[in-house]
């Protein structure tokens, strides 16, 4: 299927054509889920065979067919979904524009248990249309994460999506939407909030141990790798095992460059972030979860310094710029790396991977008591997903919550670019003082690509 054919745009009504089997197959899943739930807590007369349990398995009705998007990026995520639930999950179907990349994942998970029968698909509308998927891992470029979003939701498949939640603020708001429109389960790949040092932070923190919050300071990594110099000798000639148009999809055309693809998509503005929004999803992430934001957003953005690249990768390599809520907490976003949070007593509480400290280590031996704020008891952040998805529960880092994280990162971004303190409506999702800064919010998507 081409890209550049009447049949590639995604519309709602083309979107949940013929899938009222696959909506009752999902419906039963979340029946079956909680039925298992309730059968924990209470006596049963079925015989466990009947589930399938005498033999460690559900029964073929009753397991998750999971199916995953980017054979890179996905790859991690989706085996953790299946081995760590691997008695319910099977391993249905693999995509990627790269079919050498494709057959080799093919390959290796037809080895494996829960993947035997797996198929391969080179277009996702395919995959949804035709797998009998119930979820999938959304791993392709960020460019192409609001049209496989919203195109899953539609379907009714669940959804394990990485971080950042889209490409552009807009993008974002149309997979909240969907999402919730649909019913279907959403789980960021904002993995840190299962993490024990970052979720004893957000207790802390929300629990007043270093006084008032009143500031916060995010590093997300900032620079990057630099390519080659002068022109590859591949450029404008993709390779026979790569789709190349529909691997640029809804971004705009560039002629081919090996140093573009893979993972260095990321460094560059038409089809990703930069470290900036690949870090949002973690780093501010935490911050908005430590302050109590998930529901809202900065008022007011102004930039301090940026330095942009120089070569084919033209995101942000160093940054800095402040962001100011309602309330007047500040929150200080730079390139380098972790979340400190500041109360008003002096006192702080600084987390990044593998590190937890205080301005008094004995901060962080505090006891929450019983009737102070507990975060929800997750453990694992792809088992609760599987575990979300078949019980109808709320994961720990739904859509409409990513999407406030990364509007940090995307307001950042036209900030820094338009060099312009920008003010910003969080309830509204509006810049109001900055015209050019809000179309920035919206997509330009390549002809016939809609959301």
């Amino acid at each position: 299927m081409n890209a550049t054919s009447p049949s590639s745009q995604i519309t709602a009504a083309g979107a949940v054509a013929g899938d009222t089997a696959g909506l009752s197959r999902r419906r039963f899943l979340r029946n079956a889920g909680a039925a298992a739930i309730a059968a924990a807590a209470f006596p049963t007369l079925i015989p466990a065979r009947a589930l399938g349990r005498d033999a460690g398995v559900a029964a073929p009705s009753n397991r998750t067919a999971l199916g995953v998007i980017g054979m890179q990026q996905g790859w991690d995520g989706f085996w953790k979904c299946v081995d760590r639930r691997k008695e319910v999950v099977e391993a249905v179907a693999l995509c990627d524009v790269d079919a050498q990349k494709l057959n080799g994942r093919l390959n290796e998970t037809r080895k494996r248990p829960n993947g035997k029968s797996a198929k391969g698909w080179r277009d996702f509308r395919e995959m949804f249309e035709k797998a009998g998927l119930d979820a999938v891992v959304l791993g392709a470029p960020d460019h192409w994460h609001g049209i496989m979003g919203v195109a899953a939701a539609r379907k009714g498949i669940h959804i394990y999506g990485e971080k950042p939640l889209a490409h552009t603020l807009k993008e974002g708001r149309a997979i909240v939407d969907a999402v919730a429109q649909h019913g279907v389960t959403w789980q960021t790949g904002s993995w840190q909030r299962s993490v024990p040092n970052f979720r004893r932070a957000v207790e802390l923190v929300r629990n007043g141990r270093i006084g008032k919050l009143v500031r916060m300071e995010v590093g997300t990594l900032g620079d990057f790798g630099t390519p080659k110099r002068g022109v590859p000798a591949d450029y404008g000639k993709p390779p026979a095992h790569l789709d190349y148009d529909m691997w640029v999809g809804p971004a705009q055309f560039t002629p081919y460059d090996s140093r573009r693809l893979h993972w260095n998509w990321r460094w560059v503005l038409n089809t990703g972030g930069g470290n900036l929004m690949d870090w949002v999803g973690h780093h501010v992430d935490i911050a908005q979860w430590g302050a109590n934001k998930d529901h809202t957003g900065p008022v007011k953005i102004r930039p301090i310094k940026a330095q942009f690249g120089e070569t084919i990768y033209d995101a942000e390599r160093t940054y800095e710029y402040e962001c100011v809520y309602a309330d007047g907490l500040v929150m200080r976003v730079n390139s380098g790396n972790g979340t400190k949070f500041i109360g008003d007593t002096g006192k702080w509480i600084f987390v990044t991977r593998g590190k937890l400290s205080a301005s008094d280590p004995a901060i962080l031996n505090e006891v929450i008591g019983a009737e102070e704020f507990h975060l929800p008891p997750f453990s694992n952040h792809w088992t609760a997903f599987i575990d979300c998805l078949r019980t109808g529960g709320k994961t720990i880092a739904p859509a409409a919550t990513a999407h406030r994280s990364a509007s940090v990162g995307h307001l950042g971004h036209i900030a820094l670019t338009r060099n312009k303190t920008i003010e910003w409506d969080p309830e509204k999702e509006v810049i109001t003082n900055d015209e050019q800064g809000n179309a920035m919010l919206y997509p330009s998507f390549r002809a016939p690509w809609t959301l």
